[in-house]
């Protein structure tokens, strides 16, 4: 642990106005934007993030948003990790392994420079934390919440340590297994979709252009992310491949030469002979949202309200948008002069941000139904489907629009 954060351990006494439990991504992130609207935050993790290595990729990857590069602008964050390695794409491309017409979204269409960046989780968590030890925000890390207190008042939270936090709201950051979340009584709706998303970096013969690919197969979907080159390789993508559980365990075990034989021909050679870079991850996918985003003066936000199916990239892009959406909420009370924290206006941020992101994760849904399948009817339908989406240019600059949150 850093001296700078020791000293920060000692400084209690003092009522917070929010207490954000989990570091990741998303809590990293709001315990800047929060500090940024003149807040006083504690922010409570049970482990430092490592250091990121640019020798090290993470597999692990987002297809980060526009809204969301804007919102680490405004922290002062997003410069570190655009100029560190963040790969901008500028085309999608999307179809269906049984035929029909691609759907297409292209940057020069859209008068922008990029879709969006490949970023790895890693990196993004490295450079808000670099930030965090230089802001006003109080760490309390290596430190784990074990019980609840709450009134009309704030929120007071038991550490394992021994210390109690007070603060006006305390914030679930910390995950899908979220701790505060099931402090609070927040109740969740859970669906396994019997499958793994697949992740691992390699190289192809071809290059990437520059652009996202996606392959609908009736075993789920697979995905090749634009990567920036490697001394070893010039075409680098990352894959994220949708499997039933038990073929995911079987790709994963396969040796080098068989697993870039499969990959190969499941993406349909369409980016040449592809040779794996790095050792393969399987990880299960659900979909689980929380019941509430607000109970008294708790909140959740990230994979503490919503875990999505990774097929549309949207997972942590939904828990920054909450973010930003409730930096937005205080920022407008605070220019009103009034009182941030007021029930009726947490209870607006949580209908908000519960309404979008319970209506993505179902549409992430019903796509990853349709088109993981092998039913006839759905079939034919598919290909068709794309290709009209893609033709309707209102439509797809809609579709676009929404993903990138602008």
């Amino acid at each position: 642990m850093s001296r700078r954060m020791s000293e920060r351990r000692t400084n209690a006494g003092r009522r917070a106005d929010a207490a954000i439990v989990g570091g990741g991504v998303v809590g990293a992130a709001c315990a800047l934007a929060l500090a940024q609207q003149g807040l006083q935050v504690t922010l409570i993790e049970h482990a430092e993030a490592p250091a990121w290595q640019s020798t090290d990729a993470d597999p692990r990857v987002y297809a980060f948003a526009p809204d969301n590069a804007a919102l680490f602008e405004s922290i002062g964050v997003w410069a570190a990790v655009r100029d560190a390695r963040a790969h901008p794409y500028r085309r999608m491309r999307v179809w269906d392994a049984a035929g029909g017409d691609e759907l297409r979204f292209d940057a020069d269409a859209f008068a922008v420079k990029q879709l969006g960046w490949i970023v790895e989780h890693a990196l993004l968590q490295d450079r808000l934390w670099a930030a965090l030890r230089q802001s006003s925000v109080i760490m309390r890390c290596p430190a784990s919440v074990v019980a609840l207190e709450q009134d009309e008042e704030g929120a007071t939270l038991e550490l394992d340590d021994g210390l109690r936090v007070e603060a006006r709201i305390a914030i679930a950051a910390d995950g899908g297994r979220s701790t505060l979340r099931e402090l609070a009584g927040i109740g969740t709706k859970t669906e396994d979709y019997g499958q793994r998303g697949v992740v691992a970096y390699v190289a192809t013969e071809r290059s990437h252009e520059d652009t996202a690919w996606q392959r609908f197969l009736s075993t789920g979907p697979l995905a090749f992310l634009p990567c920036a080159a490697w001394p070893d390789a010039a075409h680098v993508s990352s894959i994220v491949w949708t499997l039933p559980d038990a073929e995911a365990m079987r790709i994963v075990a396969l040796d080098d030469a068989a697993f870039a034989e499969e990959l190969t021909r499941a993406f349909a050679s369409r980016l040449g002979d592809v040779r794996p870079l790095s050792k393969r991850i399987a990880f299960p996918l659900r979909r689980q949202l929380a019941d509430a985003y607000v109970s008294g003066r708790v909140l959740a936000i990230g994979d503490a309200a919503h875990v999505v199916h990774p097929l549309a990239g949207q997972g942590v892009n939904l828990g920054l948008r909450d973010v930003s959406a409730l930096r937005d909420a205080i920022a407008s009370a605070q220019a009103r002069r009034a009182d941030w924290a007021a029930p009726h206006r947490l209870a607006r941020w949580a209908r908000a941000r519960r309404s979008d992101a319970t209506a993505s994760a179902h549409a992430f849904s019903a796509i990853n139904r349709m088109f993981s399948n092998d039913d006839v009817a759905a079939t034919l339908l598919r290909g068709p489907a794309l290709g009209l989406v893609g033709r309707l240019a209102p439509l797809n600059r809609a579709l676009w629009r929404h993903a990138a949150g602008v």
